[in-house]
């Protein structure tokens, strides 16, 4: 149980798939419940797409879960996922053509990695931007 003994606490092997085992966990950004999201209630207007949307609280779950089944890489995917599910779609395409081959040369890129973390609360993602700017530089793959 938690702190407050109400709600058991999260075992990412035993509570998998969330949506099954613990829908008690997963909610949408305005905190409707997955019993609530149903194609009814979105043709009533009940609720729209963007609520289908998976929420920061969510992905991490899931990494926790990816985590104990020993695959690390998509845990960590997850966790920058949930870094920039509140970032606007326009921002993400920016940072993905920023860090193409030849767009971008070192300083713009530590620009980005400066943006995301201090702007953008996402340093999971500014380390990321950080490391692909390095790999660009020793294979070549920056803007000269």
């Amino acid at each position: 149980m938690d702190e407050a003994g109400g709600t058991p606490r999260f075992d990412p092997l035993r509570d998998y798939p969330l949506g099954e085992r613990r829908p008690d966990l997963v909610r949408t950004a305005m905190g409707l419940a997955l019993g609530e999201l149903t194609l009814d209630g979105l043709r009533d207007g009940a609720f729209t797409a963007e609520e289908l949307r998976a929420t920061p609280q969510t992905m991490r779950l899931q990494a926790q879960v990816a985590r104990a089944a020993g695959r690390e890489p998509l845990a960590a995917n997850l966790e920058r996922a949930a870094e920039l599910a509140g970032v606007a779609g326009e921002t993400i395409l920016s940072i993905y053509t920023a860090l193409r081959p030849h767009r971008s040369d070192a300083a713009e890129l530590e620009a980005w990695a400066v943006r995301l973390e201090s702007e953008l609360d996402a340093p999971l993602n500014a380390a990321f931007v950080r490391e692909a700017a390095a790999q660009h530089g020793r294979r070549g793959l920056l803007r000269r």
